[in-house]
């Protein structure tokens, strides 16, 4: 489980990192768990698209070696992206910590490009879910590149790879912590991940100090309750 301090602490260090990189947040990453809670009904689109932060250690219990923190800045809906109409992309802004893993998983549907945005060293491997032996096709900083077996692209700020729908990949930081981002196709977190081992996408929390956030994986609860005026 995911103390609340935990992931507190964790989206105050993305804001800071996003500032010291002068990257500017929308307004909505600043908003108390109150101001969501209060809007419910008005801010349903936002919350339909999960637009907002989402801390999570994949169910493993060790935030320092296995997560991530993620603000998700846009994203369309998958209705969107069927019909080729209105908003068909999505981006996030990644907070990787040195040594901290997001773990080898794959999107059926999303394409997606991982970028560094600014800190030091984004190490990506990229693996063939079928054969691991086999190379695998991207794009890396914008051309067609061969990874091999066992290849860590190791991607400095400024760079960027192209992960295919349906390779499996894992990232972490090296050096310095990575203000990181990712931009997609629609983004789905609900159905659109498949772990090499089983992990939940959104974290339990322990609920050792009081929540100041909304995180986008409480959202579904919310959603629900604002039909019915409840909190």
């Amino acid at each position: 489980m995911l103390k609340r301090s935990e992931i507190e602490a964790a989206i105050d260090a993305a804001v800071t990192l996003a500032g010291e990189h002068r990257f500017p947040l929308p307004p909505f990453a600043s908003w108390s768990r109150e101001q969501w809670l209060d809007r419910a009904a008005e801010l349903k689109v936002p919350l339909e698209r999960g637009l907002g932060w989402d801390v999570t250690d994949f169910g493993r219990g060790d935030f320092a070696r296995t997560g991530l923190t993620l603000l998700t800045l846009r994203n369309g809906t998958l209705a969107e992206q069927a019909a080729g109409l209105g908003q068909t992309y999505a981006e996030k802004l990644l907070h990787v910590r040195v040594g901290q893993e997001t773990p080898f998983h794959l999107h059926p549907r999303k394409t997606e490009d991982i970028l560094n945005r600014g800190g030091g060293d984004l190490v990506v491997e990229l693996v063939h879910p079928d054969d691991a032996d086999s190379p695998v096709r991207a794009l890396v900083n914008g051309l067609p590149h061969t990874v091999a077996p066992g290849e860590r692209l190791r991607l400095a700020p400024g760079q960027g790879v192209q992960v295919p729908r349906g390779i499996r990949h894992r990232f972490w930081a090296e050096g310095e912590e990575v203000l990181g981002g990712e931009v997609s196709s629609v983004n789905d977190d609900e159905s659109d991940n498949v772990f090499l081992l089983e992990s939940p996408r959104y974290p339990g929390i322990d609920e050792d100090v009081p929540a100041r956030r909304l995180l986008v994986g409480e959202y579904g609860t919310i959603l629900g309750a604002s039909s019915t005026g409840a909190r």
